[in-house]
C-alpha cells in the first residue's frame, strides 16, 4: 500500500522504516525536511515531503505527531487529503511539562479523548487509534519470545479498522478491537500506564497483553 506518515519524530521514523521493510511505499510529511535527513539516507526507498504531500500520497495515513499539535498537522495535511482514508492515530493528549511522580498529565478528561476531537473536526477521515500504548522501538516486529503483544484499537469505521488490523498483524501484533471512537477515552490513558515504569525504573521495552 501507499502510506503517508504525518510527523517526523521517533514514532514517524520507526513506522516509516517498518512500512518500507514490509514492502509498502512511504512518504513522510514534515514542516522541516532537515529532521529527516538521516532517516532518508537510511531509507532511500522512502520519500519526504510536506504534510500535504504525504497525505495526498497515502492510501492509508499515519498521524504520528505530538498530541498538542495533532489537529494543526491534520489541517496542514488538508481535509480533502484526509477524506475517506484510514488514519492510524498514534497520538496522546500529553500536557507539556513532564510527569508528576511518574504519571503523565493529559489535556483531556475521562469523558473525552483526543481522537474524538480529531474525528469531530475532520469527520470525513476514518480515524483508528493504534500504536499509542507502546514505545517506538517495539512498534514493528516486537520480540517477546514468541508471545504476541496486544494492540488495542478503536474507531467508527469497520473497513478502516480492518485495514489497521491487517497492518498490525503484518507488524507482529495481536489486535483487540474496543469498539467505536469513544473507546479512545480508555485506550489513550494506557500511555500513562505504559510510561510509569519508564519514568520510575528507566524501563521502556514492555508492552501490554490481553489474556482471555
Amino acid at each position: 500500500m501507499k502510506i503517508g506518515i504525518l510527523g517526523s519524530g521517533a514514532v514517524a521514523k520507526t513506522l516509516g522504516a517498518g512500512f518500507l521493510k514490509h514492502g509498502h511505499e512511504v512518504t513522510v510529511g514534515t514542516r522541516d525536511a532537515a529532521k529527516l535527513t538521516e532517516w532518508k539516507a537510511a531509507n532511500p526507498k522512502g520519500s519526504v515531503g510536506s504534510f500535504a504531500d504525504a497525505a495526498a500520497f497515502g492510501e492509508v495515513l499515519v498521524l504520528a505527531a505530538k498530541g498538542s499539535v495533532a489537529a494543526e498537522v491534520c489541517r496542514l495535511a488538508g481535509t480533502g487529503n484526509l477524506a475517506g482514508k484510514p488514519v492510524l492515530d498514534t497520538t496522546n493528549p500529553i500536557v507539556e511539562g513532564g510527569p508528576d511522580k511518574g504519571v503523565l498529565k493529559f489535556f483531556t478528561t475521562l469523558e473525552d479523548s483526543l481522537m474524538e476531537r480529531l474525528q469531530k473536526e475532520f469527520p470525513e477521515a476514518r480515524f483508528v487509534k493504534a500504536f499509542n500504548s507502546v514505545g517506538a522501538p517495539r512498534m514493528v516486529d516486537p520480540d517477546f519470545g514468541g508471545v504476541k503483544p496486544t494492540m488495542f484499537l478503536c474507531g467508527n469505521d469497520a473497513a478502516a479498522k480492518a485495514t489497521a488490523t491487517k497492518i498490525l498483524d503484518q507488524f507482529g501484533w495481536e489486535v483487540a478491537d474496543m469498539g467505536g471512537v469513544e473507546a479512545a477515552r480508555a485506550i489513550e490513558p494506557l500511555c500513562i500506564l505504559w510510561c510509569i515504569p519508564g519514568f520510575r525504573e528507566n524501563s521502556w521495552t514492555h508492552a501490554f497483553k490481553l489474556l482471555k
